[in-house]
């Protein structure tokens, strides 16, 4: 886990599911082929409602698909309201946004599978906000995470917010995930 995670940030509102994340019809590839695995990527938050892509402003592509070859966003942090990653237990969620080039997710809170999710398998890390942010930044800010100290900075207003402790979940975080948390550990 990076301490210092620098970027763009992509806004997103509130209730985003995992169904927008990734659409059921992306599932056809696997993850374990190398090739397919960068696909997820390519159509991570293509089910996002337009009313909803890089809120305030309407849509913004998260990936630019102009270009076919393209599976990584200019988005390094993406801010969410409430509820982030409702609905189903997709596990390919997390992986398409981390395939997409996503270190962090700051939401108000989390639907709990898609935090799990997350934290397991390594992909990115679930802040959690003391407050709502998604009208304190546009899509393309670029932002600054200081993970030790829990901070959020956005660049272009020069406010900085606190995000709540990741608890527990660091460690599994700082290891890669709850397998390699388990090597390390010794457990497996």
């Amino acid at each position: 886990m990076d301490p210092i995670i620098k970027g763009k940030v992509y806004v997103l509102g509130d209730d985003i599911d995992t169904d927008q994340i990734i659409p059921a019809q992306y599932l056809m590839y696997n993850p374990a082929i190398p090739d397919e695995r960068k696909l997820f990527g390519k159509y991570a938050l293509c089910g996002v409602p337009e009313a909803l892509a890089g809120l305030p402003a309407g849509r913004v592509s998260f990936v630019e698909q102009a270009d076919p070859d393209n599976t990584r966003s200019a988005y390094t942090v993406i801010v969410g309201g409430r509820n982030f990653g409702c609905g189903s237990s997709r596990e390919h969620a997390p992986l398409a946004l981390a395939e997409a080039g996503i270190k962090a997710v700051v939401a108000e809170f989390y639907a709990r599978i898609f935090y799990r999710n997350s934290v397991n398998g390594g992909y990115l890390i679930p802040f959690e906000s003391a407050q709502r942010l998604v009208e304190k930044f546009r899509t393309g800010d670029d932002v600054v995470i200081d993970v030790p100290a829990g901070k959020l900075t956005n660049q272009r207003s020069g406010e900085t917010f606190a995000l709540k402790p990741l608890g527990d979940v660091a460690p599994i975080i700082e290891a890669g995930g709850v397998f390699e948390y388990a090597k390390q550990a010794g457990m497996l």
